[in-house]
């Protein structure tokens, strides 16, 4: 029986190395990247992560750590990174016919029956995306989604030095190999176990992967939640976590999906993306976030090379984050028409809410005529329409808004040029 191969692959610290990829000079440099309005870290450099600085660290808190050892801030530029990671999806996707994009920087893909050594088709991997985008990333192969992520650890921290240079296959490690890689990785490494989540398994006596691979099934479901234990289960080779099953990250929240059939027109990729937006919205309502800018993409079928082939994504940025389906969705189809091309047989489409942040800590903008009331007229709408849908269907009450108006920057006292998505701020060669 062939066995399960899921890869996943994920840009190492993807913010910073697309600031690096247009500005070279920051290649062994500490460099951090900032958040909306130059708040706090969402971004580290390996220089600086070795300086212990965590995330969400504010810069007014690190600016004298940052001055001591000549630490650089980059101001978020989400157009940037949305687009820089279309096209890392898009080279990826040339490898396997099922991919899943998991988040703006991660990607599985299904590698089972492929009949060749996957360490080094895993290097082929890593050395396409570096030259064809120039973002350094990380291979993680395993039997299950959750031993791809912990594989892609071991990748990142070279766990094992046999496979070094950023790829790991656990699928080819014994198991006395396996038993010894997993006893010396703390439980927290662990795809979806949290901080809490591992304190309480410490309390159970449960420290390590190794452990908590061989822990019992019926106590974990008993302890925590069906998630974990299913968790226990993909650890030990069982594949059974699909991505839908597994929460999204709250740094972004993608939706997309394959065709069934070739789409030509602009009419049903509208529809298919408001769709996805409106699915999309819901999970961010769902975690009471806001969104501050959104990623639409399209792509043709890789797989017929016969056939004219297009891939291209666009980031479209909100003057005001929201969480509302048709501001969203208006977004979406705003980004749509300006990627869309005539003339090709388009294969997959999608969108990606990106710059999310708790809808609690965003602040009013005094001077932005903003409408409260109307806010809270436009939020119970929303609540409505997920009632509905929830009762009578998901799709049931969809969104069907067209153009948008173009967000203004937000403050960003150090942000870089667009470089590929502005003919203004291309890259200059001297």
């Amino acid at each position: 029986m062939t066995m399960t191969a899921i890869a996943l692959i994920d840009g190492n610290n993807f913010y910073v190395s697309c600031e690096r990829v247009f500005q070279p000079e920051l290649e062994g440099k500490p460099v951090v990247v900032l958040s909306n309005n130059d708040g706090c870290v969402v971004a580290r450099s390996a220089e600086v992560k070795a300086l212990g600085v965590p995330m969400g660290m504010p810069w007014f808190k690190l600016k004298d750590l940052a001055k001591q050892h000549g630490i650089i801030a980059k101001s978020s530029n989400y157009t940037l990174y949305g687009d820089m990671s279309q096209r890392m999806h898009s080279v990826i996707a040339q490898f396997s016919p099922e991919q899943e994009i998991y988040s703006i920087d991660e990607t599985f893909l299904d590698l089972t029956g492929f009949n060749r050594d996957l360490v080094a088709y895993g290097q082929e991997i890593r050395q396409r995306v570096r030259q064809w985008t120039g973002i350094p990333v990380c291979v993680g192969i395993g039997s299950s989604k959750t031993l791809a992520k912990l594989a892609n650890h071991c990748a990142k921290k070279a766990h094992v030095p046999s496979m070094a240079d950023g790829v790991t296959d656990l699928n080819q490690l014994s198991a006395s190999g396996l038993r010894e890689l997993f006893s010396r990785i703390e439980v927290g490494e662990v795809w979806g176990v949290g901080r809490k989540i591992q304190e309480r398994l410490g309390g159970m006596g449960i420290e390590t992967v190794q452990q908590l691979k061989d822990s019992s099934l019926s106590r974990i479901k008993k302890e925590f939640n069906v998630v974990l234990a299913r968790t226990v289960a993909e650890l030990n080779g069982e594949s059974c976590l699909v991505l839908e099953e597994v929460a999204q990250p709250k740094q972004q929240i993608m939706s997309s999906r394959s065709f069934g059939q070739p789409v030509f027109l602009l009419e049903d990729l509208n529809e298919a993306v408001v769709s996805y937006t409106s699915r999309a919205c819901e999970k961010l309502r769902h975690q009471n976030h806001v969104a501050g800018s959104i990623q639409v993409y399209v792509r043709t079928n890789p797989f017929k090379p016969d056939e004219p082939q297009y891939n291209n994504g666009v980031t479209v940025k909100l003057l005001h984050p929201t969480n509302n389906t048709f501001r969203l969705a208006e977004a979406a189809l705003y980004g749509l028409k300006k990627i869309y091309k005539l003339g090709y047989a388009y294969k997959k489409a999608g969108i990606m809410l990106t710059d999310l942040c708790p809808e609690h800590q965003v602040p009013v903008d005094l001077f932005s005529g903003f409408d409260l009331p109307e806010s809270q007229r436009a939020k119970t709408l929303m609540a409505t329409l997920d009632e509905i849908n929830a009762k009578m269907g998901r799709g049931t009450v969809r969104s069907a808004g067209e153009g948008v108006q173009k967000a203004w920057a937000m403050r960003s006292g150090n942000k870089s040029n667009a470089f590929t998505t502005d003919w203004e701020q291309l890259a200059v060669v001297s």
